[in-house]
């Protein structure tokens, strides 16, 4: 059971990753790879608020929140905007470049080295189904659950989530509608930024702050979008905590290199029978 738990708490992380993107996909239509940085950036932001200010680490919520957000604005004006007209490719090539620009000023900022970031909780292990967990693991899980739950309803349910759906599938259409496309895409991307690095106090204690840390999420976060389906919360949270499960079980049972290639096996197995994603409906179009 102890193998489980951790799988799911690994698969958290990757959860909360997977919907900063896919919140940019439904709301903006855009692929921000830079969204994974951005957590990154927010585990800094804890790391510093704890280790050099001096503060209690919940502190660097509200900074990573503020920060994040800056940075994803001036991110949508000044890489995404400007090439719009160019169509998915630029923007996809233009968000990877802000994610480099962002892993060499960690780099240079802080180094190599991983820093450790403080729990705010409790460091006590306990026994949950005859299995041990952190109660940062806890916490991850809970907030992976939360957060997707809240997206989904938000989108079915909400008029602004409603709109962010439509900005996706039609933006043509939904600005005949009346929808501000370009302030939708600055909002949404600068939300998910800000939530991003708000993570950093619940996602460094697992991590640690590295500045390629949102390498290693990147990758993996788009294989749970791919597997459960862009533009379904739903989908990312179940196919999250199941990649978080194969890696767990594959590293303990086979070695770490295994681990990664069933979650690769996962997703080819997917596309190749479903290459929507288990959890999202093919749109079809009558011309």
């Amino acid at each position: 059971m102890t193998v489980v738990l951790a799988g799911l708490s690994t698969g958290a992380v990757y959860v909360l990753t997977a919907l900063g993107y896919n919140l940019v996909f439904v709301s903006a239509g855009v692929f921000n790879f830079a969204q994974a940085q951005f957590i990154m950036v927010g585990t800094f932001i804890s790391y510093w608020a704890a280790a050099q200010l001096h503060v209690p680490v919940l502190v660097g919520l509200p900074l990573g929140l503020l920060i994040g957000f800056a940075l994803g604005a001036v991110e949508e004006i000044v890489a995404i905007r400007p090439v719009r007209s160019f169509g998915g490719q630029a923007e996809l090539i233009v968000t990877l470049g802000v994610g480099v620009v962002l892993d060499g000023l960690a780099y240079r900022i802080w180094g190599s080295q991983p820093l450790a970031v403080p729990f705010f909780g409790s460091s006590r292990v306990l026994t949950v189904l005859g299995g041990k967990i952190l109660p940062v693991e806890v916490t991850l899980i809970a907030v992976a659950v939360v957060a997707a739950l809240a997206l989904a309803a938000w989108t079915r349910f909400s008029l602004t989530g409603m709109a962010s759906s439509a900005v996706s599938e039609d933006g043509v259409a939904a600005a005949a509608r009346g929808i501000d496309i370009r302030r939708f895409s600055l909002v949404s991307v600068a939300v998910a930024a800000g939530l991003a690095a708000a993570l950093g106090p619940v996602i460094g204690p697992k991590t640690y702050a590295v500045y390629n840390l949102g390498d290693q999420l990147a990758i993996i976060a788009f294989v749970c979008l791919a597997i459960g389906g862009f533009g379904s919360y739903v989908g990312v949270l179940l196919a999250g905590m199941g990649v978080g499960l194969a890696e767990s079980v594959g590293a303990l049972y086979l070695s770490p290199p295994y681990g990664d290639l069933i979650v690769f096996a996962m997703l080819l197995t997917v596309l190749l029978i479903r290459p929507s994603g288990l959890f999202r409906s093919a749109a079809v179009r009558k011309v």
